[in-house]
């Protein structure tokens, strides 16, 4: 039976992340709203906590490129930046898929999960590591690349090149 399901799984995963994702980007749009019609309590709120404040309060949240500066996250977290040139891309789906199903896998590594679909706006993340199309870029908490991929790639072979790694030896003491 689960051969059967596999086919109408693996289109069904891709639509409920995308609906997640409309969710949420309607979500952002009405408490930009309440931002731009001077709402106190949003304005407070957001001018209040930094990206590494609201990591820290949720490790699954996903940022957007604009948001993040790479320099305020030097020595506290491993940024994980997906790009695409679309948020519909089928591996910018499927890679996000995979990284928001294991989140906490990650969230103890203190990986900060960073998106950026619109290539026109040129972010800063996206000039400083300039992708081709879709790319998966994990950095260091010294702020040096420290993996490219340009296919989606599983969280348990992005935890074993994190575990690895110098850095994250030193935090577990050996």
């Amino acid at each position: 039976m689960f051969r059967i399901m596999e086919p109408v799984l693996s289109l069904i995963r891709p639509l409920a992340f995308a609906a997640i994702f409309v969710s949420l980007a309607a979500a952002a749009g009405l408490a930009q709203d309440n931002v731009a019609a001077g709402d106190p309590v949003t304005d407070t709120t957001a001018s209040a906590l930094s990206v590494v404040e609201r990591w820290r309060s949720d490790p699954a949240i996903v940022f957007d490129a604009s948001e993040i500066n790479l320099n305020e996250l030097v020595y506290l977290a491993r940024p994980v930046v997906v790009f695409a040139d679309s948020p519909q891309d089928p591996r910018f789906i499927e890679q996000m898929n995979l990284l928001l199903a294991r989140s906490a896998e990650l969230a103890s590594r203190n990986v900060i999960l960073v998106t950026d679909t619109a290539p026109d706006a040129r972010s800063q993340l996206r000039q400083d590591l300039r992708p081709h199309g879709f790319g998966l870029v994990l950095i260091d908490t010294d702020g040096q690349v420290a993996l490219r991929k340009p296919e989606p790639w599983d969280v348990r072979e992005l935890t074993r090149a994190i575990d690895k790694m110098p850095s994250r030896l030193r935090e577990l003491g050996r």
